[in-house]
């Protein structure tokens, strides 16, 4: 059972995420690779998990590019971008996270509380990096390697799951016709300077799943979305 969101945490729910992640590490270097940068706003601009989450996106990228070139000698280069492009994705990083219940450990400010900013895909999926950054810095590259492939082999064995990213405007399209409903609707909108846009989509298919996503151009924007949508329109 899901427990309520907080914006704090604690001793115990540390050693109990440690539990689920199947490693031991350093209380503090955890409880700052949960720390998203609404809470360190709001508690005096303490450190966030932005570095970690920088370097945990390389380790991630290193460990599912090597796996797949082991596993898969028949792809081609293109084919082995794609299938990587879709596992280290924010949508398939946000899967991770909700199968892991890893929203309520995250440490968020009060507004993005309210918002819902537990089970929001690009926190979940930044916080997914920062872990595995977490984990190379203190248990080495190995366990951390170990660890990332532990967390994406399970979407490795799904294949459906390429196509829907190589193409996920489509595969939504298509999933929906299938379950009889209307076509996904996208609403997307702009901010920021004209040589530094931000866009952020939210696309409906009627009233069986609404969800966001975000890029620099509109078109990304859209695939991002679509994808998370896919996702939770598959896992129901």
């Amino acid at each position: 059972m899901r427990r309520a969101e907080r914006t704090d945490t604690g001793t115990d729910e540390l050693a109990e995420l440690q539990r689920t992640l199947q490693v031991e590490l350093d209380p503090e270097l955890l409880l700052l690779a949960l720390t998203h940068r609404s809470f360190a706003y709001e508690n005096g601009g303490i450190p966030t998990n932005e570095r970690l989450e920088f370097l945990g996106d390389s380790i991630l990228g290193q460990a599912v590019t090597f796996r797949l070139f082991t596993d898969h000698p028949e792809l081609d280069e293109g084919e082995l971008a794609k299938r990587r492009a879709s596992l280290v994705s924010s949508a398939a990083l946000a899967e991770v996270a909700r199968t892991i219940g890893l929203g309520p450990y995250i440490r968020l400010g009060r507004g993005e509380t309210l918002t819902g900013g537990a089970d929001k895909p690009s926190i979940l999926a930044d916080t997914v990096e920062a872990i595995i950054g977490a984990v190379y810095l203190d248990r080495g590259g190995e366990v951390a390697t170990d660890f990332v492939l532990r967390l994406v082999t399970p979407l490795m064995k799904d294949p459906e799951r390429f196509g829907a990213a190589m193409d996920p405007k489509t595969s939504l399209q298509e999933i929906a016709a299938r379950r009889s409903a209307p076509a996904p609707v996208y609403v997307v909108t702009e901010s920021g300077p004209d040589h530094n846009k931000h866009f952020v989509a939210t696309v409906s298919v009627g009233d069986l799943v609404s969800a966001s996503g975000e890029g620099s151009s509109k078109k990304q924007a859209e695939m991002a979305a679509a994808l998370e949508a896919w996702t939770l329109l598959s896992d129901r």
